[in-house]
């Protein structure tokens, strides 16, 4: 799939890490660090701008050894980028460990998947069909 990405940014251009990755990491495009203090957010710039296909959206998730490592994550993980947003690719931080984080510029803060999706059109009907599990909740399953 060709995207058009613009990178107003000093830095490569996202990339797959290994030939089956999913995600590409994004960087901070920073001019200065920024310090992000325990459980305080940030939203973090990309210098990326991008250009989806219609049916394809963009999800930026936590990269999973910071949020171990360090206790960073992505707030509203997985944030998504649709394909008619033509500004520049930010990602909300949080600081989950109690020691302050410093984000410096280059830095791998998130990964992005882009992914196809469906759009959806209601039926509305005045019952739906059975099944096994009917309306059983959270925990239904019985898997832990």
């Amino acid at each position: 799939m060709n995207i058009r990405i613009v990178n107003k940014s000093h830095h490569p251009l996202p990339a797959y890490a290994t030939l089956f990755s999913a995600g590409m990491d994004l960087r901070a495009n920073l001019d200065a660090p920024i310090l992000l203090e325990p459980m305080q957010r940030c939203l973090v710039p990309t210098g990326l701008f991008i250009a989806l296909p219609q049916g394809t959206e963009a999800q930026v998730r936590p990269r999973s050894g910071l949020a171990l490592k360090k206790g960073i994550t992505v707030l509203n993980a997985p944030g998504t980028i649709d394909a008619d947003y033509r500004g520049e690719v930010c990602v909300i931080l949080i600081n989950l460990s109690s020691e302050t984080f410093v984000i410096q510029d280059g830095e791998r803060i998130a990964q992005m998947v882009v992914a196809r999706h469906e759009q959806v059109v209601w039926e509305q009907v005045d019952m739906l069909d059975e099944t096994e599990r009917g309306a059983g909740g959270f925990g239904h399953s019985g898997c832990q």
